[in-house]
C-alpha cells in the first residue's frame, strides 16, 4: 500500500508542477488523504493527455467496463482530469499544483490544509528551479498608460473581453486560510477560469459561470482589495487567479525571497517622480511584495529586486508620483503561445526530457 502512493509521488514529481520527497514524508500523507490505494493505483495508469477508457484499460491490464465508474469518480474528486469530447468520455493524468490541489476547494480539511501547509516550502523550491513560472502578473488596468509598450495579451480586461466562457470559483489559498481562522476577509470569489477549465469545473461542481461584465467587475473589486492580477503564463491564458500576499501560496513564499522579481515573470516596475511624491506612503501600504518604502526625506523608492509590476501602487497615488515602466529590453518576458508551451517549457527547463 505505501508503494502505490511513493510510485504516485514519483509520477507527479515528474510533471512540469513538481512534487518532491521530503524528509517527514508529507507529500505521503496528501497522497493518503485524497487517494484510496485503489484509486492510486489506478492513477499510475495515465498519461498528461487526454486518452480514451480503453487505452487506460489496457496500459492498467484491466476491463474497460471494470474502470470506468472508478476513473468518472476520480475525475468528480479533482484527482484526474476528466472531460467529454464529442460524446466520448476521456481522461489524463494531473499535475499537483496547479491542478489536483485547487480543484480540492470543496474538499478542504484542516488535515489537509496542515499538511499542505507544511509542503509548500518544498513546491516553491521547485518552482525557483525554472525561469518559466505557471502565473504571470500583469499590471493592473488603472495603472496602464500609453508610454507603456503593453501587448494585449498584458492587457487584463482586454484578456476577459475575449473569452466566451467565464466561471469564477473560490480562491482555495483564502478558503483554506479563512478555515483555520487566519483568513484576511479578502473576497473568495477570486479566481476566473476560461473556456474548456470552466467546463471541467462547472462539471465537477466548483464555482459558477458569469458574463464578461461580470468577471470585469470581479477585477475591479479585487484591484481596490489590493489583490494582484496573476494569469497563466501564456498568450491564450486558461485563467487569472486574483492574488492577495498574505494568503496566496505563490505570493507569499514569493515575497519570503530577496528578490521576488527574479522569479515572477512580469514586464514592467514602479519608478517614482521624487519631485512629486509627498510621503503620503499610501504605495508602501499597498505595495505586496514590500518593494517600496521611504527614504530618509519621506519620499518613496523602489527596490527592484523586489517589485513585480503589478501597477497597485500607482492607483493609490493621488499625486501622480509613481507609474509603471517597461523594462529593459534583455529582461523583458514573451509569454508561450499556450498553456501547453508552457508546461513544455517548465519540463525542459527541469530536465524532464
Amino acid at each position: 500500500m505505501e508503494d502505490v502512493y511513493k510510485k504516485l509521488a514519483v509520477q507527479l514529481d515528474n510533471t512540469p508542477g513538481g512534487f518532491p520527497e521530503t524528509e517527514s514524508g508529507v507529500e505521503l500523507r496528501i497522497l493518503k488523504r485524497l487517494f484510496t490505494p485503489e484509486e492510486a493505483e489506478l492513477t499510475l495508469s495515465l498519461v498528461m493527455m487526454p486518452e480514451s477508457v480503453e487505452v487506460i484499460a489496457q496500459r492498467a491490464s484491466k476491463a474497460p467496463e471494470d474502470i470506468l465508474p472508478l476513473l468518472i469518480e476520480m475525475g468528480q474528486k479533482g484527482l484526474i482530469i476528466h472531460v467529454n469530447r464529442n460524446g466520448q468520455d476521456v481522461f489524463m493524468f494531473a499535475q499537483f499544483v496547479v491542478g489536483i490541489w485547487e480543484y480540492q476547494v470543496n474538499r478542504l480539511t484542516p488535515e489537509l490544509i496542515k499538511d499542505f501547509n507544511e509542503y509548500v516550502p518544498h513546491l516553491m523550491k521547485t518552482l525557483e528551479r525554472t525561469k518559466t513560472q505557471q502565473l504571470r502578473v500583469v499590471p493592473v488596468t488603472k495603472s496602464i498608460t500609453t508610454q507603456l509598450n503593453i501587448m494585449d495579451h498584458e492587457h487584463l480586461e482586454k484578456l476577459i473581453k475575449t473569452q466566451s466562457k467565464i466561471l469564477v470559483a473560490p480562491c482555495i489559498c483564502r478558503r483554506e486560510h479563512a478555515m483555520v481562522g487566519k483568513g484576511c476577509g479578502k473576497m473568495e470569489e477570486a479566481c476566473l477560469i476560461f473556456g474548456s477549465g470552466a467546463y471541467i469545473y462547472e462539471s465537477r461542481g466548483i464555482g459558477r459561470t458569469i458574463t464578461q461584465d461580470e468577471a470585469l467587475e470581479i477585477v475591479r473589486k479585487g484591484v481596490k482589495q489590493g489583490l494582484v492580477p496573476q494569469p497563466s503564463n501564456s498568450v491564450k491564458p486558461i485563467n487569472i487567479c486574483l492574488c492577495c500576499d498574505c494568503c496566496c501560496q505563490i505570493l507569499s513564499n514569493i515575497k519570503k525571497t530577496e528578490a521576488p522579481a527574479k522569479i515572477v515573470n512580469s514586464n514592467y516596475q514602479a519608478k517614482v517622480d521624487q519631485d512629486q511624491c509627498t510621503g503620503c506612503q499610501m504605495c508602501e501600504d499597498i505595495c505586496p511584495m514590500d518593494a517600496i518604502e521611504m527614504n530618509d526625506t519621506l519620499v518613496a523608492t523602489v527596490n527592484m529586486d523586489r517589485c513585480i509590476g503589478c501597477g497597485l501602487c500607482v492607483t493609490v497615488c493621488e499625486f501622480d508620483a509613481i507609474a509603471l515602466h517597461d523594462k529593459v529590453a534583455t529582461e523583458r518576458w514573451e509569454p508561450p503561445q499556450t498553456i501547453v508551451d508552457t508546461y513544455m517549457n517548465i519540463a525542459k527547463e527541469k530536465g524532464l526530457f
